[in-house]
């Protein structure tokens, strides 16, 4: 049995991890946030305080992994995107 890729099997694959990777930085956040006293508040972005707790750890978590990896995807997305649209024509 053979099985074709396509490139929607590829991005899904990343999308996949993508969302596994920002999942598991907001569960060790309530983790370390609930369990280990970190003493200073987390700021997100160095802007907007967030709760010395578990669910603020966790909000922090997300959002920054989120926005440390989402970037970067988006920008190669993009980028291959330009790319195979030039091959085309």
């Amino acid at each position: 049995m053979s099985v074709t890729q396509t490139p929607l099997n590829g991005r899904r694959f990343v999308l996949y991890l993508y969302v596994a990777i920002v999942a598991v930085a907001g569960v060790l956040g309530v983790i370390l946030g609930e369990v280990v006293d970190m003493g200073e508040p987390p700021r997100l972005f160095f802007l907007v305080p967030l709760p010395p707790n578990g669910a603020g750890f966790a909000v922090y978590g997300v959002v920054t992994v989120a926005v440390a990896l989402g970037l970067p995807l988006a920008l190669v997305a993009y980028v291959s995107e330009q790319e195979a649209s030039g091959e085309d024509t």
